[in-house]
């Protein structure tokens, strides 16, 4: 069975916001005289994941500190980076070739609208989805590694899930699309690949190493 729709994911795949935000909380921390638990902290990464860890909660009770104006501080400088950051490599041209093959392409992100939406359309890129789907639009804990956003980006795209791949950076997003049924693609970013991406389908060190003709290849061997 060819291709029929991409579902991406959004932060760490599209745009790297994750190492940006695990610098400045370094940076932060070490200020204050402590480290970072960055194993921790990855762990969270890309939805509710197997731990809740909180990094401004954290220092403020190894230090004692109010955790309101850490986490501002945080937020201003991990903004800042963020926005410095190009698009991820491979990631244009998958749209382009997707686009040009008639393929119904999604973003499925466990991180709320107002943060997907803003950074996309800043990146010229909100257009170019025909789906886009977060935190809101699933019921509240049922984010990745629930398989809940890929179902319902299978069902508003129309899309049977044999026909389907999703690109992923972290280990919730993997399972994720695993307990939706779907071929995923995972592509680990320096702090994701410290967990690991164990049980995807395909691993890359960026999408410009993976082409439609290849997957296409792989899910007609799957299926």
């Amino acid at each position: 069975m060819q291709i029929k729709a991409i579902i991406f994911d959004f932060d760490g795949l599209i745009l790297d916001t994750e190492t940006p935000e695990v610098l400045v909380w370094q940076d932060i921390y070490r200020v204050h005289g402590y480290e970072l638990p960055v194993d921790e902290w990855a762990r969270t990464i890309g939805g509710y994941g197997i731990s809740t860890f909180d990094a401004a909660t954290h220092l403020a009770e190894l230090t004692g500190l109010d955790p309101a104006p850490l986490r501002t501080r945080y937020r201003i400088e991990a903004d800042a980076v963020i926005h410095a950051k190009p698009i991820l490599p491979g990631v244009l041209d998958m749209l382009n070739e997707g686009k040009s093959r008639g393929l119904r392409l999604a973003v499925a992100s466990s991180s709320p609208h107002a943060w997907v939406d803003s950074h996309l359309a800043r990146l010229g890129l909100a257009g170019r989805f025909d789906k886009i789907l977060c935190s809101e639009d699933v019921a509240p804990g049922r984010t990745k590694p629930n398989p809940d956003l890929f179902l319902l980006a299978l069902d508003q795209l129309k899309v049977q899930k044999e026909a389907a791949v999703v690109f992923e950076d972290s280990p919730n997003g993997v399972r994720a699309a695993k307990s939706a049924g779907i071929f995923v693609v995972a592509v680990p970013n320096p702090l994701t690949i410290r967990l690991g991406v164990d049980g995807a389908d395909l691993t890359v060190n960026s999408l410009a190493d993976v082409s439609l003709d290849e997957l296409d290849g792989f899910l007609s061997a799957k299926n």
